[in-house]
Order: C-alpha cells, then sequence, then structure tokens
C-alpha cells in the first residue's frame, strides 16, 4: 500500500506535541517528582525518540529524492544505520518502560505499605539507566547484525515477554480489585452489587492490553515470519506492509500520552 508520507510526518508531530506536554507536566509540577510519574516520562522520551527518529528518517529520504541533499553512498548507508539505531533504540526503551510502569503499578497495589521503601528514589533511577543503557547497546547490536535470525528471534522473545508480563500483573490487579468489590458489598446492608465498576475495570483492562497488541503485534509478526518463511508467497506478501505496521507503532506513541 501507498502510505503518504504526509501521515508519517503529521502523525510523528503530534506525537512530539504530546509527549513533550507529559513531560514538561511532570518536570513542572513538583507533586510528580515520583519513581511513578519518573517512569511514566521516560516513557514519554522513548515515545518522542519514535516520532523523532521516524521523521528524520522521512525528513533525510525525501530531501535525498528530490536530489537537496547529495551525499556518497557510503555516507547514507552510514546515517541509514544511525537513523535506524535510534529507532531501534527508542522502541526497546518504550517497551521496556511499559513494562516498568506495569511492575511499578503492581507493587503499589499489592506492597502499598512498603512501596516507598521497595521502590527507592535510588533503585528508580538504577533502573531507568539500566533501561537506556540495554535498550542503546542491543539496539546497536540488532542493527549491527540484522541478518542473523538468533537476534531476531531475541527480539520477538523480547516483545512476547513484555507482553506475557503485563497480562498477568494487569490481570492480576484487575482480579484483586474485583475481590475487594465483592468484599464492600458483602460486607452492606442490603448487599449492592459493583457491576459498573468491574465493568469499567475490565474495559480499561482490554483498551490498555489491546492497544498494545494491536499496535506492536503485526512488526513482531513480521519479524517473526522473517525468521520462519521469508520466501512464502503468503510472508513476502505480509512484509509489503511493512509501512503500515510503521505507521501502528507511532500511533501507539500518539495514544500513551493520552
Amino acid at each position: 500500500p501507498d502510505i503518504p508520507n504526509e501521515l508519517f510526518l503529521a502523525l510523528g508531530l503530534v506525537s512530539l506535541v504530546e509527549n513533550l506536554l507529559v513531560v514538561a507536566a511532570i518536570l513542572k509540577n513538583r507533586n510528580l517528582h515520583s519513581p511513578t510519574y519518573y517512569f511514566i516520562c521516560c516513557l514519554a522520551v522513548s515515545d518522542m525518540l519514535v516520532s523523532i527518529s521516524n521523521l528524520a528518517e522521512m525528513l533525510f529520504m525525501l530531501l535525498l529524492e528530490h536530489g537537496v541533499l547529495v551525499m556518497r553512498p557510503s555516507i547514507v548507508r552510514h546515517m541509514d544505520s544511525v537513523i535506524d539505531t535510534l529507532i531501534c533504540s527508542s522502541v526497546v526503551s518504550s517497551l521496556s518502560f511499559l513494562g516498568v510502569i506495569a511492575v511499578d503499578r503492581y507493587i503499589t497495589i499489592f506492597y502499598a505499605l512498603r512501596y516507598h521503601s521497595i521502590m527507592t528514589l535510588q533503585r528508580a533511577v538504577v533502573t531507568m539507566a539500566s533501561v537506556w543503557l540495554a535498550s542503546t547497546v542491543s539496539s546497536t547490536v540488532l542493527i549491527a547484525y540484522y541478518r542473523s535470525h538468533t537476534v531476531l528471534l531475541c527480539l520477538i522473545g523480547f516483545f512476547l515477554f513484555m507482553l506475557v508480563l503485563m497480562l498477568v500483573l494487569y490481570i492480576h490487579m484487575f482480579a484483586l480489585a474485583r475481590h475487594h468489590l465483592h468484599s464492600i458489598s458483602s460486607q452492606q446492608k442490603p448487599p449492592i452489587a459493583h457491576r459498573g465498576g468491574s465493568l469499567k475495570g475490565a474495559v480499561t483492562l482490554t483498551i490498555l492490553l489491546g492497544v498494545f497488541f494491536i499496535c506492536w503485534g503485526p512488526f513482531f509478526f513480521h519479524l517473526v515470519l522473517i525468521v520462519t518463511c521469508p520466501t512464502n508467497p503468503f510472508c513476502t506478501c505480509f512484509f509489503s506492509y511493512f509501512n503500515l505496521f510503521l505507521i501502528l507503532i507511532i500511533c501507539n506513541s500518539v495514544i500513551d500520552p493520552l
């Protein structure tokens, strides 16, 4: 499918503005200076990098196509590798911080009284630094050895791990919330059904995990097909939708701040 460059640019700009607002709000408001919001700020920065790197790649390609930039092929390849590394690093860090935020919420709910002793500022800083370092190193290795099936399998395994982690943690949190609602309703006379709260929680959980899977799933399924059936006609047809998968990832960067 022919996806216009303007769509990439528009979504990238919207995502950039949204995530800048999130970062500005957290930095400006002292009440939000806590590990939970620092993790959200890092997620916003990761999503900003997704937008910026995609915008940079799109503008770079447009300038080359229209002859505004004239470079030697070796320099073009080097620039392409740098931008790809930035894109990959921002994607991996974005996925990582989604997982970190899920773990942080889990600790907040199940270990509420001990949260501040478990998630200290020092541990939060170490976690954030570790995620950024691991994302940078892994993305550099991935771009350097992108033809290796082992590297692709590691990336696919990382996505599946994050998906399962979020699924297990959020479902467990939702189950606890339902249990509390039933306990409260059973102590009231007459008992009151809290179906509205349970339904709202279920809808929120479905949206949260649904958006994650819809936005990221096609891209990682694309990687699975590269490893399993690169020459199959069906797989070859699926590969032609790669730009659409990138659009979905940028859409995730637009949805996260909301």
